[in-house]
């Protein structure tokens, strides 16, 4: 197959990929940063990096997890970018408009205490409904690793919860 005709047919898998996922993604990206111009915005930087690099995508096969990794990428750059680093920074940066849009509940304060590394495994699995081999090559890592993250997440969200007074 010629080139030409590997990035057409790798951009229209990548296309239909963001596509069908849109919501997946802007779900994600919403849950790291809370505000919902921010969480285009991702997406939607994403989405441009997965189709500009549609010819790097060697098997088609593994579109979805090629894109959602760039995604989980782009969630990361951005929120490294944006985090304040200091109790002044932080007011000022809710006075932007950058505070969470939703209700403040017990989860969404427990899954915000987590490494990001740890959320993610949970959000992928619970939330996106994706298996552990699938978040272990979104993530790059060994799906032993992504098991462990995933029962040491959900063990410190059980302690956050019960220590906040929740009842199942």
């Amino acid at each position: 197959m010629f080139s030409r005709e590997r990035k057409s047919t790798n951009e229209q898998i990548v296309e239909k990929v963001l596509l069908e996922k849109y919501n997946s993604f802007y779900r994600m990206a919403i849950s790291y940063t809370h505000n919902e111009a921010d969480a285009a915005d991702i997406v939607q930087e994403g989405a441009y990096r997965a189709i500009r690099n549609c010819k790097d995508l060697k098997n088609t096969e593994f579109a979805s997890t090629w894109v959602y990794r760039i995604m989980m990428n782009e969630i990361y750059r951005a929120v490294s970018k944006n985090r304040p680093d200091s109790l002044d920074q932080m007011e000022e940066y809710q006075e932007e408009g950058k505070s969470d849009t939703y209700e403040d509940t017990d989860l969404r304060r427990g899954l915000d205490s987590m490494d990001p590394e740890d959320k993610a495994v949970i959000e992928l699995k619970y939330f996106e409904e994706l298996k552990l081999k699938e978040i272990a090559e979104i993530l790059g890592e060994n799906e032993n690793t992504v098991k462990s993250r995933l029962y040491r997440g959900l063990r410190k969200l059980r302690v956050d919860l019960e220590a906040e007074g929740y009842d199942r």
